[in-house]
């Protein structure tokens, strides 16, 4: 799976606003679109952002694993 498919299941599941997630990166909407479209690489201070927002493991996050459990 791929990343950007992950970010918009991961939103969708919290019944959040692509401007929700956009304001946990501290960015905009249309930035935080082009992510989850995969039309642009997210850097991984996002990507640990949001495993901490969402609650789950960057291997999950990046379409790795498909056991969002963190690892301790």
């Amino acid at each position: 799976m791929f990343f950007y498919r992950r970010l918009k299941d991961l939103r969708e599941d919290s019944d959040k606003k692509q401007e929700d997630i956009a304001s946990v990166l501290n960015i905009t909407r249309q930035q935080y679109q082009l992510y989850e479209s995969g039309k642009r690489e997210m850097p991984m201070h996002h990507f640990i952002a949001l495993a901490k927002f969402y609650n789950v493991s960057l291997d999950y996050l990046a379409g790795i694993t498909d056991s969002p459990n963190k690892i301790l």
